[in-house]
């Protein structure tokens, strides 16, 4: 449900209610007691998605690993082979 912000013309009052958006607006100013409530822009709703089909699931690259990069077992950092490598 989205909250929508209501100030009253007479007395300035200002609150925030949850309301469906099928309701319809709020008249009555629960301050002075005048229907001079109008409403407003509300600070409307946050969203929060769960589950797979987002972003968050979705669209983070799957790297498989490529046997080119992968060195041999005995290989060292230099590149060659250890029985060559001079330390």
């Amino acid at each position: 449900m989205p909250t929508y912000e209501y100030r009253c013309i007479q007395c300035s009052h200002l609150l925030e209610i949850m309301q469906k958006i099928t309701a319809d607006p709020l008249k009555l100013c629960p301050q002075c007691g005048h229907e001079t409530l109008r409403r407003g822009p509300g600070g409307g709703i946050g969203l929060h998605f769960n589950g797979t089909g987002f972003y968050k699931t979705d669209y983070t690259p799957n790297i498989a690993p490529d046997s080119n990069l992968t060195k041999p077992p005995g290989c060292c950092p230099c590149g060659k082979n250890q029985t060559s490598c001079e330390k």
